[in-house]
């Protein structure tokens, strides 16, 4: 009886569930990583959605709408949720559902297949964890948030593609792809991409294709028709490619070489699958090139190509996770060829893709954990589950020193401005840059009460010259409309549009971080000088300058 309850893929899909209640009821502090500001990109779009704001409409964001709203959603019932957590399980009232309902329909022909499916998702779905490391001390990872949402509904997508029975497939491939585009949108191109190859290679019937996309245009008609949410969307994307250019060799070469543990191993396994299809012979019929297509060679080239693509337009992601229900067909058939000399080859190869993203995954996540008991909070009293991070002792020594340092420094950083430099090349990665900012956030708080008391004067809402500006949502203030999200000139940030002008005009109050001076504060204070005109300049703190609307 215990070992049936141990491999019913059910009974781990409805424990992970509940630990995840559980890590979004405990007040639990987690070790800051790398570039953990991102998590207020979020929390900011959660307090607008709570004023009324809708995503793209009243304001421009880089991703899809979905997880912010999903993040909304789980703030509202859990609202003293590490916010690391709160995001990264954003999309769990999504995908696992569909794990459930594809593990119970793989179970019936085989429950250790199912719970092969099932095990490696809820490791990957866990942690805020990258299987790329952007600085070298342990930590869990702030940013990356819609790149992993979109790399745990690829997995699932083409675990549904290679695994579901028709009927259920049609279903879940539609929930799947309407979830994608919603999510990111490079993640729908992608799954298009592999509902395309599916249909191609007869893995999934036209009709069915047909079926499941008029699903998903019905699904986002009405919701263009009840909000016009879906046009508006479009019309970010479009505006986000025009601001992103690039070309995508560079992008693959860098995919390559980040993740070459994996992209190696893939390609060796690719050439072991062709030679021994070459080795039985070569199809010589139409029906046999496509049971050809349909066979792991085939879904392992287009899987490797696709997920590829989707990862050139990310940092920080689950990179490559979704080859593993391609995977386990290889790993089947070839562990029953007890007589093929290519057995202990293909085996081999097999893991060598598949374990570098499982031991990452793991030892990060450990790392970070077993950190946790000798690491110190820091004191950011009024920052709230947003301040409930930890990093070494002597990094929160250093994060305090540096941002005096920074204010009584200013001339030499607003030299590195002039210059175009930041002050550390991986500022951003930095973790005591990180917890610096967080001390900077809370100077800024307490100066902004202080003013407050001082002057007799409630500011009805404040906007900050920064990538994020989680100072609203900590003040219970009005954050302003059709002002973009996560602040980015250049990369993710349209130039100042009338609406913007207008809708910062009734905001009382503009605010200048400067602990340090950086290029990109510089860039987006350039960006939004319109704003600044006719506003009184005050310097509120060490660390903080405030234009007031007179």
């Amino acid at each position: 009886m215990a070992a049936r309850l141990v491999l019913s893929p059910g009974l781990w899909i409805a424990a992970f569930a509940a630990l995840a209640v559980a890590g979004l009821i405990l007040p639990l502090r987690l070790p800051i990583g790398a570039n953990a500001w991102d998590t207020v990109v979020y929390l900011d779009a959660a307090w607008r959605i709570r004023l009324g704001q809708v995503p793209s409409l009243d304001f421009f964001v880089p991703v899809g709408p979905l997880g912010f709203y999903l993040t909304a959603g789980l703030d509202a019932f859990f609202p003293n949720a590490q916010p690391m957590l709160l995001i990264n399980w954003a999309l769990l009232p999504v995908t696992l559902p569909v794990l459930a309902l594809l593990a119970n329909d793989v179970a019936r022909r085989s429950r250790g297949q199912a719970l092969a499916l099932v095990l490696p998702f809820l490791l990957f779905a866990a942690l805020p964890i990258n299987l790329h490391s952007l600085y070298p001390m342990p930590g869990f990872d702030g940013f990356g948030f819609y790149n992993r949402h979109a790399a745990m509904l690829l997995y699932l997508l083409i675990a549904t593609l290679l695994f579901a029975q028709r009927r259920l497939q049609v279903t879940l491939v539609a929930v799947l792809m309407l979830a994608l585009f919603l999510a990111k949108i490079t993640g729908a191109v992608t799954g298009t991409l592999l509902v395309g190859y599916a249909m191609l290679s007869g893995r999934m019937r036209l009709r069915d294709a047909i079926t499941a996309a008029a699903a998903v245009i019905t699904a986002l008609a009405l919701l263009e028709l009840t909000t016009g949410l879906t046009s508006a969307y479009l019309a970010n994307v479009l505006t986000l490619l025009g601001l992103n250019t690039g070309t995508l060799l560079p992008r693959f070469l860098t995919v390559a070489s980040v993740k070459f543990n994996v992209i190696g191993p893939a390609l060796l396994l690719l050439a072991a699958l062709a030679f021994s299809a070459w080795r039985d012979g070569l199809p010589r019929t139409l029906a046999g090139w496509r049971t050809l297509a349909d066979s792991p060679l085939g879904w392992l080239a287009v899987g490797l190509g696709a997920l590829a693509f989707f990862e050139t337009q990310n940092t920080g992601s689950l990179e490559f996770i979704g080859l593993w229900p391609i995977l386990l067909p290889v790993l089947s058939e070839w562990w029953q060829r007890r007589d093929d000399w290519l057995r202990p080859v293909m085996l081999v190869l097999v893991l060598a893709v598949a374990l570098p993203s499982a031991v990452i995954c793991v030892e990060r996540g450990m790392r970070a954990a077993m950190s946790a008991p000798t690491y110190a909070g820091l004191d950011v009293p009024d920052l709230g589950p947003l301040g409930r991070v930890s990093v070494k002792p002597d990094i929160a020594a250093r994060a305090a020193g540096m941002l005096e340092h920074y204010a009584s420094q200013q001339e030499s950083y607003r030299d590195l401005v002039r210059r175009d430099l930041l002050p550390s090349y991986i500022l951003y990665a930095e973790i005591d840059s990180q917890a610096t900012w967080m001390l900077e956030i809370q100077q800024g708080i307490t100066a902004i009460r202080n003013w407050e008391a001082a002057n007799k004067r409630q500011l009805n809402g404040v906007f900050t010259l920064d990538f994020v500006d989680p100072m609203n949502r900590l003040l219970r203030l009005e954050s302003a409309r059709a002002v973009p999200l996560g602040l980015d000139p250049g990369r993710s940030t349209p130039p100042l549009k009338p609406d913007m002008l207008t809708e910062l005009g009734r905001i009382d109050a503009i605010l200048a971080p400067k602990c340090p001076p950086t290029t990109a504060r510089e860039a987006i204070r350039k960006l939004f000088a319109d704003a600044l005109e006719g506003r009184e300049r005050i310097a509120l703190a060490p660390c903080w300058d405030m234009y007031l609307r007179r």
